[in-house]
């Protein structure tokens, strides 16, 4: 680390040496690297997909111990039921299941593990696209020195001016957009964007970002609408399948009381034949 921060120290001071003798300042910009990985989405993604891998490496790690720690208990308890032969059998099975766990926390959290592997398969093709990036960058806009912020450089001072971050992720996205386009207008939007420069880019995306918001609200304000309407809607179902249903029942009801009356007094009977209704039997 010493000898890295004299190489340090030697090309900055060449470097001013220089300036002095060209009559010209040194320039000097730095990037953040954990800021620009936590600002593809694709890295995001991709992190996110291994720490659930890391989160099942850890259970199963915990259940191999569990498993473990419980052999090791029940032979304690029954260490005075068993012979000697059966004692170093259970211990030599114990051994075995304590090897082979630390041999499964070794192939996946050790130095050359799946751990350390997938993340630096991971890191490495946005490192690389990183340092493509800051070449063009360090080119074009006359850079002399371009630091890594996050790395084992010690940065006593940076000035936010000298940060080229937003630069390489602005160059990042443009990259996987070119690749995600997939008609004529969309990469000749993509070119027009490019011709921008950081300041403009970001009143575009700034008045984007608001027209997204304002679309959002407008969709919220319509959905409330919706579901206003549907609640009206199905509480009126309710109210019309409760009065059908009331009027349903006031008809059998009323059905039900003529069969009632029917066949509880009966019809009166008609009067008798010859009768001349004034109660003599049709005598003269």
């Amino acid at each position: 680390m010493k000898v890295k921060n004299l190489l340090l120290l030697l090309c900055v001071a060449l470097g001013f040496s220089f300036a002095a003798n060209a009559q010209r300042g040194v320039r000097i910009g730095y990037i953040d690297m954990e800021y620009i990985l936590e600002s593809v989405p694709e890295y995001k993604e991709s992190e996110t997909q291994l720490e659930g891998k890391v989160q099942r490496w850890k259970q199963d790690i915990e259940k191999k111990q569990k498993a473990i720690d419980q052999m090791k208990l029940n032979l304690a308890n029954e260490r005075v039921l068993l012979t000697k032969e059966l004692i170093e059998e259970r211990e030599e099975e114990i051994q075995i299941l304590e090897a082979e766990m630390l041999k499964y926390q070794q192939d996946r959290f050790g130095p050359n593990g799946d751990l350390m592997i997938q993340r630096r398969q991971l890191v490495q093709p946005i490192q690389d696209q990183v340092f493509n990036i800051v070449q063009e960058i360090a080119v074009n806009k006359k850079y002399d020195f371009i630091f890594d912020k996050s790395a084992d450089v010690v940065m006593l001072f940076a000035a936010e001016r000298n940060d080229i971050s937003d630069q390489v992720v602005r160059s990042i996205n443009r990259s996987n957009k070119r690749k995600e386009a997939t008609s004529k207008k969309e990469k000749r939007e993509i070119e027009q964007r490019e011709e921008l420069s950081l300041e403009e880019e970001n009143e575009v995306s700034e008045r984007e970002q608001a027209a997204e918001d304002r679309k959002n609200e407008r969709e919220q304000i319509m959905e409330e609408r919706r579901r206003v309407r549907d609640s009206i809607r199905e509480a009126k179902k309710l109210e019309f399948e409760r009065r059908r249903q009331q009027l349903l029942e006031e008809r059998q009801r009323r059905r039900d009381s003529i069969i009632q009356s029917r066949s509880g007094g009966g019809e009166a009977p008609p009067p008798a034949s010859g009768g001349n209704g004034n109660g003599n039997g049709g005598g003269l």
